[in-house]
């Protein structure tokens, strides 16, 4: 039968998808996340790759249930989040990377502009990173954390990529920190989007 309706839609893939996770051991709210990883890639490899830490879930929800500034490392991970749902919530975006301070730090201290919007957004008070591009975002703010300039509420860490992409996320799951990230090269804007919208979605009604 032909299924028109988005959410009907959603739903039978969300059955499927269900169907492939037998073997893996996720909690349930965890297996909302994963689920919805896997929902926006159609890769159902991904819930053998996805890692949740120190407590990421409740440390995320009770992170973003008082209010927070986001910090992403792309537009497309902005544009991916849930707009409805985030203005049901006091949380606000924050993208750096057009920012002319950006483009400025980045050419005076010859790093990537990935790297200086992380710096800024640490200074414009942000706490909590959600990462899905660039390894050198990740990368630095794991040196700030370590120069204890930034204790983050959480980390969504799964920048895509054959170069950096992978290490960066060993690096990350190496400290204890609120994280979630992906083994290996696979991620992407989508998913870290994805992950911001499953923890919205927990806590506010879709319309």
């Amino acid at each position: 039968m032909y299924i028109k309706k988005p959410m009907e839609i959603e739903n039978k893939s969300m059955d499927i998808i269900e169907e492939s996770m037998k073997d893996v051991a996720f909690t349930e709210e965890e297996k909302i996340i994963a689920k919805r990883m896997i929902h926006t890639t159609g890769d159902v490899e991904y819930r053998k790759i996805i890692v949740f830490q120190n407590n990421f879930i409740e440390a995320a929800k009770k992170a973003l249930q008082k209010g927070i500034t986001i910090f992403t490392d792309t537009k497309m991970v902005m544009t991916g989040i849930n707009k409805p749902a985030l203005s049901k919530t006091e949380n606000k975006l924050l993208c750096l990377i057009d920012d002319e301070r950006v483009f400025k730090m980045s050419k005076e201290g010859g790093i990537t502009r990935s790297s200086a919007a992380v710096d800024l957004a640490v200074q414009e008070g942000a706490t909590a990173f959600v990462i899905g591009n660039a390894p050198t975002a990740l990368f630095r703010l794991l040196e700030l954390c370590e120069e204890k300039k930034v204790s983050p509420d959480f980390i969504i860490g799964v920048p895509v990529g054959f170069v950096g992409a992978a290490e960066s996320k060993e690096a990350l799951r190496s400290v204890s920190l609120p994280q979630i990230s992906t083994v290996g090269t696979k991620g992407g804007s989508n998913v870290a989007a994805s992950i911001i919208n499953a923890l919205l979605y927990m806590m506010v009604k879709r319309e």
